[in-house]
């Protein structure tokens, strides 16, 4: 994975929403001056990512009174995207305000160190990256276990105080005062 307080790099993408019946090209400088969590996911029509994507989907409006913009990555096509949000399938996503990337060149997983080269997909990773542009934390976890999205509000939050929160410091909660 990419080293924290380095710069996120550049990245351009196709991206598709339940709102939205064209691919819309989106960059990370799009993002300036907002917090952004970057939420690479394997695939579409698999098992534990549709369970992710309808929580951090619930996380939206929390995200949104954080300044933060989620943007939702795999290396599928933008027409399996659109597929599994109008898909009658158990495993299906439906009408989710959640903005899906199409990374199918596979260029921002390798550039941002993600992609499993056995299966071609970008590990179950996440990146926060802060209003200028710099990687403030990130995490990878098994394809088989999903992450939480409470504890990535309760990281950017603390990221968002400046200061230095103990473990499993919460919002309300006093920083640690040197």
């Amino acid at each position: 994975m990419l080293n924290i307080g380095t710069k996120a790099p550049d990245f351009k993408m196709d991206t598709v929403s339940a709102f939205s019946s064209l691919p819309i090209p989106t960059t990370l400088e799009q993002y300036k001056g907002k917090w952004l969590i970057l939420f690479f996911y394997p695939f579409d029509f698999s098992i534990v990512c549709p369970t992710e994507v309808k929580v951090m989907n619930g996380y939206l409006p929390t995200f949104t009174e954080l300044n933060t913009e989620v943007l939702a990555i795999s290396t599928d096509s933008i027409f399996t995207h659109r597929a599994w949000l109008k898909a009658d399938h158990p495993i299906a996503i439906g009408d989710i305000e959640l903005t899906l990337a199409s990374d199918y060149q596979k260029e921002v997983s390798k550039a941002y160190d993600v992609l499993d080269p056995q299966s071609g997909a970008a590990y179950r990773a996440l990146y926060i990256i802060d209003p200028n542009g710099y990687i403030q934390y990130a995490t990878m976890t098994n394809h088989n276990v999903g992450r939480s999205a409470a504890e990535t509000v309760r990281v950017l939050q603390a990221l968002q105080t400046g200061g230095m929160c103990p473990m499993d410091w919460t919002l309300g909660e006093k920083t640690i005062e040197v």
